[in-house]
């Protein structure tokens, strides 16, 4: 059977993707699906761009806010939610159109993931206090003695990343890279149309980051955050607050990032981010890549959309 059309439409931060979608919306029936890790949280409004209610209203937007800032969501969660909701689309006669810039999110939709162990939290916590006596890099060296490919892609840093490889090791016996061998690829049944948002000039991509944290901050980002932790019971290691920007008013907050620095660490913590998108970005394959500082960017997007519907 014909697999029904979706549209892919990803890029790093600040890139444009949002403005694009929506002009996608008004000319084609299109319907949005959240590609975005940082908007799945309810009450996380201003510091991740998420649509004031008037725009939710005209642009309905699937996959957001969908749990608390104490709660984790995972990418075989989203790949699960994204394929049931493009499949309620298409139900309905319309066509998914899946934005976003979690770059996770995208390979697991459109590869699948490997069938790692599930998490244990007496083991990860063992594993926090090692960190905390010894440090992280510490624990990078343990990890690279028995999953050195995994190791070598981490900064000894990573604190994420390095404990849940050093969890699949010693739950398993088994490396990270092992699994990820094992995958099967599971292509989503869907016919995608990848467009990806790859800006030419990185000084204009800057720019816009700047101005962007800027305005969040002025929008209320700080008091934002006072507020969920007031509401809720947080911490720093949740994933909501590492989120960019989240991050670095938390940290100002603890008294450990001066006020004066919150705008330019915010500033330099989201450039970090895109140049992360990017890099995941060139890896991919696949894609039909636009330049959205292009004038002709807009009518590009149309022309690939209408030749992926006919």
């Amino acid at each position: 059977m014909r697999k029904p059309p979706a549209i892919l439409l990803i890029g790093p931060t600040a890139s444009g993707k949002t403005a694009l979608a929506f002009e996608l919306c008004t000319r084609f029936p299109c319907d949005i699906v959240s590609v975005d890790s940082a908007q799945v949280f309810r009450d996380m409004d201003i510091g991740t761009a998420k649509p004031d209610a008037a725009t939710l209203a005209r642009h309905p937007h699937r996959l957001i806010d969908l749990i608390t800032p104490e709660e984790s969501y995972s990418a075989a969660q989203f790949r699960a939610d994204a394929l049931r909701e493009m499949q309620a689309i298409a139900d309905a006669g319309r066509i998914p159109l899946l934005v976003g810039g979690t770059m996770l999110y995208v390979k697991a939709l459109r590869e699948g993931l490997a069938e790692l162990p599930q998490a244990d939290p007496a083991l990860r916590a063992g594993i926090d206090a090692e960190a905390a006596a010894q440090g992280w890099p510490a624990l990078h060296a343990e990890l690279a003695r028995y999953d050195p490919d995994t190791a070598a892609r981490l900064k000894p840093t990573d604190a994420q990343r390095i404990q849940r490889a050093l969890e699949v090791v010693r739950l398993t016996g088994r490396t990270l890279g092992s699994f990820f061998a094992e995958q099967a690829a599971s292509a989503p049944p869907f016919k995608l149309l990848n467009i990806a948002l790859v800006p030419s000039e990185r000084s204009v991509l800057h720019t816009r980051i700047g101005e962007r944290f800027a305005a969040m901050l002025a929008a209320g980002l700080v008091d934002e955050v006072k507020s969920l932790r007031e509401k809720y019971r947080l911490d720093a290691g949740l994933p909501s607050m590492r989120c960019v920007g989240y991050r670095q008013v938390w940290d100002m907050l603890e008294g450990s990032l001066p006020a004066k620095e919150l705008r330019e660490r915010g500033i330099y913590a989201t450039r970090q981010f895109a140049k992360r998108q990017l890099t995941w970005l060139r890896s991919m394959d696949g894609l039909t890549v636009v330049d959205p500082l292009d004038a002709s960017a807009v009518s590009a997007v149309v022309a690939a959309v209408e030749k992926h519907l006919a």
